[in-house]
C-alpha cells in the first residue's frame, strides 16, 4: 500500500521559513515525477513545485518567485520543500503527490493527507 506522509508544517511569521518533508512508503521515488501542491478551502488547488527525481527537471508555480526549493533523497525515499520568505498568502494545506505525469502542473495518482502551513503578518 502506498503511503505519503507529510510533516513540517506549522505557524510562522511572515518572512520566516519552513521545510516540509514527505516520507513515502510502498512506492520508490527514484526516477519518478513528484510534486507539492497547496489548497485553500474554496479555492482551486495550485501546483507549488514539481521534480523529476532522476535529475534535470524542476518546475515551480509562478507565485513562488525563487522563494521555495524542491528536493529529494532517494535513499530515504523522501521529498522535501524548503520554503523561505513566507508570506501570509502562502497559508494553505500543502500536499505531497507521487506517480505524476510529466507535464507541469502535474496530474498525480498518489496523495498525502496534507500538512497545514499558516503564515501570520
Amino acid at each position: 500500500q502506498v503511503q505519503l506522509v507529510e510533516s513540517g508544517g506549522g505557524s510562522v511569521e511572515a518572512g520566516g521559513s519552513l521545510r516540509l518533508s514527505c516520507a513515502v512508503s510502498g512506492y520508490t521515488i527514484a526516477k519518478k515525477y513528484m510534486a507539492w501542491f497547496r489548497q485553500v478551502p474554496g479555492k482551486e488547488r495550485q501546483g507549488v513545485a514539481g521534480i523529476y527525481t532522476g535529475g534535470g527537471s524542476e518546475y515551480y508555480g509562478g507565485f513562488v518567485k525563487g522563494r521555495f526549493a524542491i528536493s529529494h533523497d532517494n535513499a530515504k525515499n523522501t521529498l522535501y520543500l524548503q520554503m523561505d520568505s513566507l508570506k501570509p498568502e502562502d497559508t494553505a494545506m500543502y500536499y505531497c503527490a507521487a506517480k505524476c505525469n510529466h507535464r507541469w502542473p502535474y496530474e498525480c495518482d498518489y496523495w498525502g493527507q496534507g500538512t497545514q502551513v499558516t503564515v501570520s503578518s
